[in-house]
Protein backbone atom coordinates (compact mmCIF):
# COMPACT_ATOMS: atom_id res chain seq x y z
CA UNK A 1 0.00 0.00 0.00
CA UNK A 2 2.89 2.39 0.76
CA UNK A 3 4.51 4.26 -2.11
CA UNK A 4 7.02 6.16 0.05
CA UNK A 5 10.77 5.64 -0.04
CA UNK A 6 11.82 4.19 2.31
CA UNK A 7 8.65 2.21 2.70
CA UNK A 8 6.53 2.83 5.81
CA UNK A 9 6.36 0.11 8.48
CA UNK A 10 3.47 -2.33 8.18
CA UNK A 11 0.50 -2.17 10.52
CA UNK A 12 1.71 -5.28 12.37
CA UNK A 13 5.27 -4.07 12.98
CA UNK A 14 6.33 -2.67 16.37
CA UNK A 15 7.06 0.77 14.88
CA UNK A 16 3.74 0.98 12.97
CA UNK A 17 3.03 4.49 14.28
CA UNK A 18 6.02 5.80 12.28
CA UNK A 19 4.10 5.52 9.00
CA UNK A 20 3.20 8.74 7.21
CA UNK A 21 -0.16 10.43 7.75
CA UNK A 22 -2.38 10.32 4.65
CA UNK A 23 -5.49 11.90 6.20
CA UNK A 24 -5.49 14.04 9.33
CA UNK A 25 -8.63 15.04 11.19
CA UNK A 26 -7.38 16.78 14.36
CA UNK A 27 -10.81 18.34 14.92
CA UNK A 28 -12.14 14.78 15.33
CA UNK A 29 -9.04 13.46 17.11
CA UNK A 30 -7.80 10.87 14.60
CA UNK A 31 -5.44 10.34 11.65
CA UNK A 32 -5.14 7.65 8.99
CA UNK A 33 -1.62 6.42 8.33
CA UNK A 34 -0.19 5.04 5.10
CA UNK A 35 -0.26 1.50 6.51
CA UNK A 36 -4.08 1.71 7.07
CA UNK A 37 -3.66 2.25 10.82
CA UNK A 38 -6.02 4.76 12.42
CA UNK A 39 -4.43 6.53 15.38
CA UNK A 40 -6.37 8.54 17.90
CA UNK A 41 -5.36 11.60 19.88
CA UNK A 42 -5.63 9.59 23.14
CA UNK A 43 -2.94 7.21 21.68
CA UNK A 44 -5.44 4.43 20.97
CA UNK A 45 -5.29 2.68 17.61
CA UNK A 46 -7.54 0.82 15.19
CA UNK A 47 -5.69 -1.79 13.15
CA UNK A 48 -6.66 -2.65 9.56
CA UNK A 49 -8.17 -5.97 10.75
CA UNK A 50 -10.47 -4.01 13.14
CA UNK A 51 -8.52 -4.92 16.28
CA UNK A 52 -8.46 -2.16 18.87
CA UNK A 53 -5.28 -1.13 20.69
CA UNK A 54 -6.09 0.60 23.96
CA UNK A 55 -4.59 4.04 24.64
CA UNK A 56 -0.99 3.70 25.81
CA UNK A 57 0.09 7.09 27.08
CA UNK A 58 3.03 6.96 29.46
CA UNK A 59 2.08 7.41 33.09
CA UNK A 60 2.76 10.84 34.57
CA UNK A 61 5.79 11.10 36.83
CA UNK A 62 4.92 10.50 40.45
CA UNK A 63 5.00 13.58 42.62
CA UNK A 64 6.28 13.46 46.16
Amino acid sequence: MCAHTPQCPTADSPDREAAQVVAAHPEQGWSLLCNALVIFEDTGELLPDNQVVAPHRPLAAATV
